[in-house]
């Protein structure tokens, strides 16, 4: 039998949670830059009900709409824009990290020598599974070159430490956490390297590709659903602080996907969260269900889902892993003529692009170098001749960091999409300008080039392997400098608008989400940004200091900067 207590308690409930629903909100006095078509457009009021936007447009129908009793958000000057959308990156990473000590050029100290470095280890670390666990490390970014198990040892002779690269592809261990590891010279590898010291015929301690994953995994280990959940609400600041109101997490496994929609269904988060399955992950998703529901939300206009299926077909080219049909220009350590390795055959690329385009499931390549490139090209011609499906897929390739000219325009004429990651420029620049030389390196990431064809092309950070602020990459598009200071590829540069429809409207059209994100336009979720200042109005070299105010998803506000 009901108590009146409970009816009460019931009642109001509903009530409140009609009187939220119909909240209303009214956002004026700033530059409102809508993000609709292909320049710059302003409105002067912005009105939300809900979740959604009611109305973007003048302020005397925007208060005559909106009511006596709207909330009105008083922008005083500054600026509004559609939240940004994470393209490519690393969620479940992201939160991971958040059990380690962020030595990255992004943190809040960020280290400028490995006596700062191994400082910040010693007073910010707490041992998490009997480790000493640091992230985001550069050694580019260090005076004094790179981290040495010396120093390391020195610092810490008996306790396991592992310092993650930004890469995630390489690391380094003392000699306490290579014995943990149970790693020694007669460790097999397949690929990847446990470099060893000419001098002293020991382990230099790198960790580089299958040992650095295997350490990650064994580092970090298992942990409870509960601090699993923890280190998602951490990440969730982390995304929510830099403007983002979607987040994507590619390569994730099955427990992953578990996790991520328990995180968003729960209501643990708030954010949309997209997943990205590589082709095994996928093969194991259809056995379990032939028509897996890929691209579909939870809850209909948000939540999580799983986007599509991802094919990489090589490797970091700052590591020298990018296949390219021109060998690079500095080969030592490498075999004579030296132009990278594919990490996939071409008929494995082949086999599921055919099966994205027979089942209408997103195809995202992965691809690097131009041979990388040629490969997934090749992949895609063949599933269009073979399934003569000839409609937009929002097929992509994403960093096609070496893109050449005529491929290109096999991505025009194939309906594919660039993601293009510009922080590349910026971090290893200097590096690329070393071993492909001037030319290849002064035509990487090819922004203006292919704006000039007519295409559309998405920008991402593919966090952690770069910052999380969609404003610093906007920042590298636009002026193209190199952390060394030097401009590489001047012709390339594109201006702000473009650069920031890469992190909006284009990234909302690559999702399939146009008609829900990507602008501010009513009908659309109130999905927004607030900056302290406008990035089309600043002098460019600016850019990657404006500040992110406020973030706003559904309506509500999830970040606000103190």
């Amino acid at each position: 039998m009901k108590t009146l207590k409970n009816i009460f308690t019931a009642s109001f409930f509903l009530i409140a949670t009609q009187v939220f629903a119909d909240t209303t909100s009214v956002y004026f006095n700033g530059d409102i830059l809508t993000m609709e078509g292909d320049k710059p457009q302003y409105v002067e009021a912005v009105v939300v009900k809900g979740k959604k936007i009611a109305y973007a447009g003048n302020m005397k129908d925007a208060l005559s709409g909106a009511g006596a009793n709207a909330v009105m958000n008083d922008l005083k000057g500054q600026t509004l824009l559609p939240g940004f959308i994470d393209a490519w990156g690393h969620f479940t990473l992201i939160a991971q990290n958040t059990l380690s000590v962020n030595l990255g050029y992004f943190s809040s100290k960020p280290p400028h020598t490995t006596k700062e470095l191994i400082s910040r280890l010693k007073n910010e670390a707490r041992p998490f599974n009997g480790w000493i666990i640091g992230s985001e490390y550069a050694d580019a970014f260090l005076s004094d070159g790179p981290l040495t198990i010396a120093q390391l040892d020195a610092a810490f002779p008996d306790q396991p430490v592992y310092v993650n690269n930004i890469s995630t592809l390489t690391g380094i261990v003392n000699t306490a956490g290579l014995k943990k590891l149970g790693f020694s010279k007669a460790t097999k590898v397949t690929q990847g390297m446990l470099p060893v010291d000419p001098k002293t015929g020991k382990l230099t301690g790198e960790l580089i590709g299958d040992p650095n994953l295997e350490a990650t995994a064994k580092v970090f280990g298992k942990y409870s659903h509960d601090l699993t959940m923890e280190t998602y609400r951490k990440a969730e600041k982390i995304y929510a602080s830099n403007g983002y109101t979607t987040a994507q997490s590619y390569e994730t496994t099955i427990q992953d996907i578990a996790n991520m929609r328990q995180a968003v269904d729960r209501n643990v988060i708030s954010l949309d969260l997209i997943a990205l399955p590589t082709n095994d992950v996928v093969d194991q998703l259809l056995v379990t269900n032939k028509d897996y529901p890929f691209g579909i939300y939870t809850k209909g206009d948000g939540g999580f889902k799983v986007a599509g299926i991802l094919v990489s077909t090589d490797g970091a080219p700052q590591l020298r892993l990018a296949y390219f049909t021109k060998p690079y220009a500095v080969t030592t350590g490498f075999p004579k003529d030296w132009r990278g390795m594919a990490v996939a055959t071409q008929g494995l690329v082949d086999k599921y692009a055919k099966l994205a385009y027979e089942k209408n499931i997103q195809y995202f390549g992965y691809s690097n170098g131009d041979a990388g490139i040629d490969m997934t090209l090749s992949g895609i011609a063949k599933a269009v001749q073979a399934t003569g499906v000839t409609e937009d897929r929002r097929t992509v390739i994403s960093h096609s960091f070496f893109v050449r000219d005529d491929q290109l325009d096999q991505y025009k004429a194939n309906k594919i999409l660039p993601q293009f990651m510009p922080n590349h420029i910026w971090m290893y620049g200097d590096v690329y300008k070393q071993i492909l030389g001037d030319e290849r390196a002064s035509n990487m990431v090819p922004l203006n080039l292919t704006k000039a064809k007519g295409m559309q092309f998405g920008l991402h950070n593919d966090t952690p392997s770069s910052g999380p602020s969609a404003l610093f990459t906007i920042w590298t598009a636009v002026n193209r400098k190199t952390y060394g200071g030097s401009t590489l590829g001047s012709d390339q540069r594109i201006d702000p608008y473009t650069a920031l429809r890469g992190f909006t409207s284009v990234t909302a059209y690559q999702y399939k989400e146009e008609a829900l994100k990507g602008s501010i336009t009513a009908g659309k979720l109130a999905d927004m940004v607030q900056l302290d200042r406008n990035p089309l109005k600043v002098d460019p070299m600016e850019i990657k200091d404006i500040q992110v105010v406020k973030t706003i998803k559904n309506g509500k506000d999830i970040f606000v900067l103190q």
